[in-house]
């Protein structure tokens, strides 16, 4: 068997509070995250706004410093990583981000943004406009865009740009933070095929994060839900959307709107009272007792971890913890 193209390990971000004069507490983003993502597999990392999904993902790429944890990419830490070693994880992680407008520089034209990362990078190129032109081609745009401006694009002509400037460098692990979200379901749709044809094309490996699970079922081969900072249930998206175990993994699939009412009858529906409580203090045991419908005396007083609860399918819930 072989190695995971990524493997993280208790991974945590906490962000401090500051008092007046002391540090009052911690925000608790991601606190103790195992996950692992194979060559050319996508894992959908889903769950509430605010559970810690985007903080994940750039702790994982280094953009944020983690408070602790372990990630190893292709068998190095990329914690200890640096230099030359650094650059070159630079070059084959990288991030596509909700709003391409803000990634992209309104001062900068096409030909400037798809050749700057080459530049940083030290990557020379032959015939550098024949180059971007071929590069704009293979996602759908023609020549005549290489020297507009971003202002002068659609959403989804902004989207396939800056996936663009990623590709170039030739990466072979991408982060997709919502990227489809800011756009119409057409044009979603667009990306969403595009970003799936790439994947087979170049070998890709994806973290898709999300909080539409239409979409995340389309696009993964694997599914983990987040909540609180705390991975709830990881297996293949097939097994979480027909038979999901953990009860806040059964409530997120129950409120997926269904377009025909009769289908939307017959679903049971798990329903989860409350708010999500602040990561900056998190309900002792399991953090997702205050809302379970199934919580029962263990539960405030233990945290469960994450096992399998059948092969390949893993839960941390007592309700399938049998120790």
């Amino acid at each position: 068997m072989t190695a995971p193209l990524l493997n993280i390990s208790g991974l945590k971000k906490y962000f401090p509070v500051k008092g007046l004069f002391r540090v009052a507490g911690y925000v608790r983003a991601v606190d103790g995250v195992d996950l692992a993502i194979d060559e050319k597999e996508t894992v959908g990392l889903v769950g509430e706004s605010g559970c810690g999904k985007s903080t994940a993902g750039r702790v994982i790429l280094r953009l944020l410093d983690p408070t602790a944890g372990k990630v190893f990419f292709k068998g190095k830490d990329v914690f200890k990583l640096k230099g030359p070693e650094l650059k070159q994880f630079r070059r084959e992680a990288q991030i596509i981000l909700q709003d391409p407008y803000t990634s992209l520089n309104p001062r900068m034209n096409i030909f400037e943004l798809i050749m700057e990362p080459l530049h940083v990078h030290g990557t020379p190129v032959d015939n550098p406009e024949d180059f971007v032109v071929s590069a704009l081609e293979s996602v759908g745009l023609e020549r005549e865009h290489i020297y507009r401006y971003p202002h002068e694009f659609s959403g989804g002509q902004r989207q396939r740009i800056a996936i663009l400037r990623v590709l170039v460098l030739k990466p072979s692990f991408i982060v997709l933070d919502e990227p489809t979200s800011a756009l119409d379901v057409s044009v979603q749709a667009q990306i969403l095929n595009t970003l799936k044809e790439l994947q087979e094309k170049m070998g890709l490996s994806y973290l898709f994060i999300s909080h539409d699970l239409g979409v995340v079922e389309y696009m993964a081969h694997r599914l983990a839900v987040m909540y609180i900072g705390k991975i709830m249930e990881v297996a293949s998206s097939e097994e979480i959307f027909e038979k999901a175990l953990h009860p806040y993994s059964q409530a997120l699939l129950g409120a997926i709107p269904v377009p025909d009412p009769g289908f939307a009858r017959k679903r049971s529906r798990l329903t989860i009272r409350g708010e999500p409580p602040s990561p900056i203090n998190p309900p002792k045991g399991c953090r997702f007792h205050p809302r379970c419908p199934y919580a029962f005396d263990r539960c405030p007083k233990e945290e469960p971890k994450l096992l399998e609860a059948e092969p390949g399918h893993g839960v941390a819930c007592f309700l399938y913890d049998r120790r």
